[in-house]
């Protein structure tokens, strides 16, 4: 593969760029031994690290240190209708399944209903991860907010190696958000099972006449911070496009000009 002729006119300045404020060597990088290096240095109970090494270890990835789930919500967020109509075999749950499975994928994320529906045909076969919290979106007018629709008790009986959650942080709601994801976040460790947090931020505040800052580098970078702070063992993020978040909204939060 050519990778120059693939980034075009971009190479030069993807593959040769030197950073110059943050060292190569302090990046954790992924890596076969990305359990036994990263996590089981850490407080994590033994089970826990076993989980994390058989999602690592799962699909045509597997012990490469890179993940590929597929997340499909089953008409939680997206109604099933918006979801599925120009493909109704996807109704089925057991083709969500099938589908992260021929995909190669390390795991299957989804809803309580959908994986604990097909568990006994399929949870040994491909890790399954089951998202605890959703955003219904079927009060009028609409509210965007996670509630807990599932508990972590409930994914452990259908044999599922992780839960996982959203925050909206910045939110009215993300205190609230934080404190029950945290509990559920321990009583899954406790269980055995990995956690991955779904880390996104959500407030009109963040909309400028210019920008989008809830995908700037430095405020989803706190975001990450706050997740991993309740032991989120893996976080999903939005890949920022543009910087300057603190600054461009003023009197929020702190950080520092080093920072930029």
């Amino acid at each position: 593969m050519d990778i120059e002729k693939l980034l075009k006119e971009d190479a030069s300045y993807l593959l040769e760029h030197q950073c110059e404020t943050f060292a190569k060597g302090k990046l954790h990088l992924p890596g076969p031994d990305f359990v036994d290096r990263i996590h089981a240095i850490s407080n994590r109970p033994t089970r826990v690290l076993g989980s994390l090494q058989q999602l690592y270890g799962h699909g045509r990835l597997g012990g490469t240190g890179y993940l590929s789930i597929l997340p499909v919500d089953q008409g939680v967020e997206h109604s099933a209708g918006a979801s599925f109509a120009v493909n109704p075999d996807y109704f089925d749950p057991r083709n969500i399944v099938k589908l992260a499975i021929e995909g190669g994928c390390n795991a299957v994320a989804s809803t309580l209903g959908v994986l604990g529906s097909v568990s006994r045909k399929y949870a040994h076969k491909i890790p399954f991860l089951v998202k605890l919290n959703h955003n219904q979106l079927l009060s009028y007018p609409n509210t965007f907010d996670q509630i807990y629709f599932a508990q972590v008790e409930q994914a452990w009986k259908m044999g599922a190696v992780a839960v996982g959650a959203t925050i909206y942080f910045g939110s009215p709601e993300s205190g609230r958000q934080i404190q029950e994801t945290s509990k559920a976040f321990q009583r899954a460790h406790e269980l055995g099972m990995a956690t991955v947090l779904w880390c996104y931020l959500r407030n009109d505040a963040f909309k400028t006449d210019k920008e989008d800052y809830a995908v700037s580098a430095d405020l989803t970078g706190q975001a990450n911070h706050l997740g991993v702070t309740i032991e989120a063992d893996i976080i999903k993020q939005k890949q920022p496009v543009n910087n300057g978040g603190y600054q461009a909204l003023q009197n929020f939060g702190k950080t520092s000009k080093l920072v930029y």
